[in-house]
């Protein structure tokens, strides 16, 4: 036995250790070494020495035999009594993981899920556990002008709701369960690897330990039905893609009693062939003629909600812009709504006739202006 460690510095522990620190120490290195967990090769025979050391300084009598003659104490007729080594280790994963200060999706989950979190230690499984449905979701497309209107309609969908003959429990009515056939009613099937012993929730009865003793006919013993539902749904004015809309209990139904799921709606809008949305704000290009822009002019542009006329000052060129009080998308949280962008185009004409031809050049003869005055020239 000279090639083995010894199993405080195996722990990390002093000598002196008290229990809770010995065990401490296993929890933690039991957690990072636990070959499911751990990928490195070498994790499954430093597992089996952290628990090798733990069996033996967790229980005060082999501890104080394993302190007086070293591992001598545990070979075929060593030290007094010849008390050798255990053969195997029931490992209650409850004592690895309790008590550890665990939040939800550290590694106290992950042991939970590997093995299962009914842990009972000979005890009967408690009552099912109650638990919320799932949750539903539904994508609607929704076009500029139902965003600036908002939307009501009647969503069909399919999901499923508590049998109301069993009232979930999934018997026959007027029955009663019986102990699981699996796990003999604790709950928890047992399993061993190496010379550990772990237990796992049973994959029949999910930990429960009880079945039913007949099913329910109208559900075939799962506790929900499928149903057809018409929801009316009512999507406010000024959301945007992946804004969501929550439904309470409108989704699938709970496990054992549990209330349902809820239903959200996702919106998803499409793009607009005429505005741009950016914000609650739209954009819109609109052309004008070269003498509308440089005399002025009232002009209609269409709006999300019918036409209406705005002026272009005199002098204007292109890229300037317009707004439109008001004529955006509404806030979604709170009054009123955004702008409407007018983007101004002015349009040079072309196929110019004989006559349109000698009036622009007399046009520009009388043009005093240098539009390229500020651009100069190397020496």
């Amino acid at each position: 036995m000279a090639d083995k460690k010894d199993y405080y510095e195996v722990l990390g522990v002093e000598k002196a250790a008290s229990q809770k620190q010995v065990k401490d120490a296993y929890r933690r290195l039991a957690r990072k070494l636990h070959p499911d967990v751990n990928p490195d090769p070498d994790s499954a025979d430093k597992f089996k020495e952290v628990g090798e050391a733990y069996a033996v300084l967790s229980n005060d009598e082999k501890r104080a035999q394993y302190d007086r003659f070293g591992h001598a104490a545990f070979q075929a007729g060593g030290g007094p009594g010849g008390a050798g080594f255990p053969g195997g280790m029931t490992i209650d994963l409850e004592d690895l993981l309790g008590g550890g200060g665990f939040k939800q999706g550290g590694m106290g989950d992950i042991f939970e899920d590997l093995f299962g979190a009914a842990m009972g230690g000979g005890q009967r499984a408690g009552r099912p556990q109650v638990r919320k449905g799932a949750d539903l979701q539904f994508v609607v497309e929704l076009t500029l002008e139902d965003v600036a209107n908002g939307l009501k309609k009647n969503l069909r969908y399919k999901r499923h709701v508590t049998c109301q003959t069993c009232k979930g429990s999934g018997g026959a009515p007027n029955t009663q369960p019986m102990d699981c056939t699996v796990c003999h009613g604790r709950g928890w099937t047992g399993q061993s690897r190496g010379f550990m012993q772990f237990r796992q929730t049973c994959p029949r009865c999910y930990g429960s330990g009880q079945v039913n003793s007949v099913d329910c006919s109208d559900c075939h013993g799962q506790g929900f039905v499928e149903k057809d539902e018409t929801l009316s749904i009512d999507i406010p004015a000024g959301v945007d893609t992946n804004s969501r809309v929550r439904y309470e209990g409108k989704g699938e139904a709970g496990m054992n009693g549990g209330p349902a799921g809820d239903l959200y709606i996702i919106a998803k809008v499409v793009e607009h062939d005429f505005f741009v949305r950016k914000g609650d704000n739209l954009f819109c290009e609109i052309p004008v003629t070269i003498f509308e822009a440089s005399l002025g002019a009232k002009i209609k542009v269409p709006t999300l909600k019918g036409e209406t006329t705005v002026t272009v000052p005199a002098g204007s060129s292109t890229g300037e812009q317009l707004s439109i009080k008001g004529k955006g998308i509404p806030h979604l949280r709170g009054w009123g709504a955004g702008d409407q962008v007018i983007i101004l185009k002015v349009i040079t004409p072309h196929s110019l006739s004989r006559e349109q031809k000698k009036l622009f050049r007399q046009l520009m003869d009388l043009d005093k202006s240098e539009v390229r005055r500020h651009l100069k020239t190397g020496s």
